[in-house]
């Protein structure tokens, strides 16, 4: 559920004031707005709105007037957690700054890049996250407190849609479900054993101190991370694959190599660089099989003669996706797809959400209709073969209650939690210290009445 008021909290920072001008140019500092006894500066507004910008936050009429009340709104939630003393794990908050960072510096291409980039060290930028999520985490808390009584009755969200305004109502594209099935081409044995052995031979180079792990990664592993010298970044066990994660936190010596690890993404070796309670951080080196093409037609060739046998009916599609698909995410669901929004998981899909090569595949079936084995590449990079069958198409249309109940429903609840969240917050100005400079009070467009008229 996204509701109007969760407030904006940077995650892209620029040190210093903006090249931006507001209200009273010439002025380097002030402070603009009382909140209470905490100020709100001009730096604070300018910096916020060119985070604002560079995550294409959608700003609502005039940035001087939009940021500043979003930052209010964020005192005057963040002074509610401290009074109902909500906490959050510095562990948690930990592990989701590692995780962000490690993004950025795959996006930067290096920690150099990124820094340079952010005009910020690695360290800073670390100070800046965790102070950002830990507040994001404590605001969403109180907001959740509020709204958590909030569950509509179907007759409820019949009479809040009976009310929309026609323009109001959501176009619901075209959406499918889709099952699948998928066969991986045989690698052949003496291919994995010969990459085990390439594997061994670097552990050995390492742990007999003839050559450094990082320079290893560097020159052979086929993972993202060798510019990185195969470092990953701090990670939570859920973080990693189960055989990674098994492996990186039993390692004790920084020094060592370990034994090869097969995962999905294929053949490791990995070594241990630091540990910090449930998050470890490592390197590794990566190889992956390779794919002959007589291999991958064989394996097409295989899955078409099963599309003959379903349609001769000798058994269902259904049948063949739980006894024959290697496809773990589906065959224990008879191959339908699925996948989780933020009101949890389901089996529609747009288009552009499905894989490109099923999105193809199904474009011109009909519900019932099965396509030809095409080849297509897991999350892994990995190619394997396919068979997709259409089981529903729902054509693009304005929603209604037949088809659409659960998103109007979402609906519902967000406009009831919204209503609830700005009377709660109206009450707070009503009993809060708040001073507005001249300059910065113009603002038709604020959502509450913050110079209390």
């Amino acid at each position: 559920m996204k509701i109007k008021t969760l407030l904006y909290i940077g995650v892209l920072s620029v040190a210093g004031a903006v090249s931006a001008t507001g209200p009273e140019d010439n002025v380097a500092e002030e402070v603009i707005w009382m909140i209470g006894d905490q100020p709100i500066w001009r730096s604070e507004v300018e910096s916020s709105w060119q985070e604002m910008r560079q995550e294409r936050y959608p700003i609502i009429g005039d940035p001087y007037c939009f940021v500043p009340e979003q930052i209010a709104l964020e005192r005057i939630y963040l002074h509610q957690a401290d009074l109902d003393t909500i906490e959050v794990s510095p562990s948690q908050i930990a592990a989701e700054v590692d995780s962000r960072i490690n993004e950025w510096v795959a996006q930067a291409g290096s920690r150099e890049n990124l820094e340079m980039y952010m005009h910020k060290s690695l360290p800073e930028l670390r100070q800046f996250l965790t102070e950002s999520m830990t507040n994001n985490y404590r605001v969403s808390e109180v907001q959740k407190s509020l709204v958590s009584k909030v569950k509509p009755t179907p007759a409820q969200v019949r009479r809040y849609f009976e009310r929309l305004p026609q323009d109001s109502i959501p176009f619901v594209p075209t959406q499918v479900e889709v099952q699948i099935i998928t066969l991986n081409p045989v690698i052949p044995r003496q291919q994995i054993d010969d990459i085990k052995e390439r594997l061994r031979g670097y552990a050995d180079r390492v742990n007999n101190g003839t050559s450094e792990f990082s320079t290893l990664a560097v020159l052979y592993s086929e993972d993202g991370s060798s510019a990185y010298g195969g470092e990953i970044g701090f990670r939570t066990r859920a973080g990693l694959a189960p055989e990674y994660a098994a492996m990186a936190f039993s390692l004790t010596d920084p020094k060592k190599a370990s034994a090869v690890v097969e995962t999905e993404y294929g053949f490791h070796i990995i070594q241990l660089i630091e540990k910090r309670g449930e998050r470890v951080n490592s390197r590794h080196i990566l190889l992956k099989p390779k794919v002959d093409y007589k291999d991958l037609e064989a394996a097409r060739l295989r899955l078409d003669s099963i599309r003959s046998d379903i349609l001769d009916e000798k058994f269902s599609f259904e049948d063949a996706a739980s006894y024959i698909s290697q496809d773990k995410d589906t065959r224990n669901n008879q191959g339908l797809m699925t996948q989780m929004t933020n009101t949890g998981t389901t089996s529609l899909f747009e288009m552009s959400q499905l894989p490109g090569e099923v999105a193809r595949a199904v474009a011109d079936l009909k519900p019932g209709q099965i396509s030809k084995a095409f080849v297509m590449k897991d999350r892994t990079g990995q190619d394997k073969v396919a068979i997709v069958k259409l089981k529903e198409r729902v054509e693009a249309h304005r929603a209604n209650m037949t088809n659409d109940y659960q998103l109007i429903r979402n609906m519902a609840v967000a406009a009831e939690s919204q209503r609830i969240l700005d009377e709660w917050v109206d009450k707070k100005i009503s009993t809060t210290y708040i001073r507005i400079e001249p300059g910065w009070q113009d603002c038709p467009n604020w959502r509450h009445n913050w110079l209390k008229k």
